[in-house]
């Protein structure tokens, strides 16, 4: 349970954890490397099979949970090639989700012990 909050939301796993310091930390990093990258005209990339680069970006990107899938809906992350800024908004947005699974992996070694909580 605490992997699926944590993934989906970033922060919420230690915010489960009673850690509501380091939940509002990642949380706002997270939330704000990932539009940080929308508004530097990144692109949200789709799965896309054929091309292997494509869809690992795509795999980092959906490890940020609910801001993926919230700009996925609200039709943001079309990602303009021609801004100078595209490929720093792609490198904010899947680095955001990659640095979540991190977060998500604390959270994990948390919950089960194997990390004693501060």
């Amino acid at each position: 349970m605490t992997v699926v909050c944590a993934w989906f939301i970033p922060g919420a796993g230690h915010l489960l954890q009673g850690q509501g310091r380091k939940a509002a930390i990642f949380g706002i990093v997270l939330f704000a490397m990932f539009a940080i990258g929308l508004a530097s005209s990144g692109r949200l990339f789709p799965f896309d099979t054929s091309e292997p680069l494509v869809w690992l970006a795509a795999g980092a990107e959906w490890m940020l949970g609910l801001p993926r899938l919230a700009a996925a809906v609200g039709g943001w992350g079309r990602g303009d090639v021609t801004a100078i800024a595209f490929e720093y908004g792609n490198t904010f947005l899947i680095a955001a989700g990659l640095l979540n699974v991190l977060v998500v992996l604390d959270a994990f070694d948390r919950a089960s012990g194997r990390k004693v909580s501060r």
